[in-house]
């Protein structure tokens, strides 16, 4: 599985992004993808979970009420919705994909070592 981001840049605080990751491989049916960030210094972070075709979705803390992710089946790609915006949202966002995950299994961005398949990122700055 290929995954390749886009969408991420420059926004003011309180601004709205909205990041996309196209897959190479068809996220209809049961499968569990998410987006994770790093900021630099700091560790990888889950943002936020999503079991496609069965629309449970986890959400970190930090973001909850702000972000939400969805997917588009036509076009294999998956999406943050990112509104108001804020300095510390600021970091390399990657999506990924568990290929292990099986129906009833935790789907979860605390834990990012269970997702094998990753993109590169998209980098996104609030100022």
């Amino acid at each position: 599985v290929q995954l390749v981001e886009s969408g991420g840049g420059s926004v003011q605080t309180g601004g709205s992004l909205r990041l996309s990751c196209i897959s190479s491989e068809p996220l209809y049916g049961r499968n569990c993808v998410g987006w994770f960030r790093q900021a630099e210094g700091y560790e990888r972070e889950g943002v936020a979970t999503i079991v496609t075709g069965y629309g449970g979705k986890w959400y970190a803390g930090s973001v909850k009420g702000r972000f939400t992710i969805f997917q588009d089946d036509a076009k294999n790609t998956l999406h943050l919705q990112m509104n108001s915006l804020k300095p510390e949202d600021t970091a390399m966002y990657c999506c990924a994909a568990n290929p292990f995950w099986t129906y009833g299994a935790v789907c979860s961005y605390t834990r990012p070592a269970d997702f094998g398949y990753w993109g590169r990122g998209t980098q996104v700055t609030v100022s």
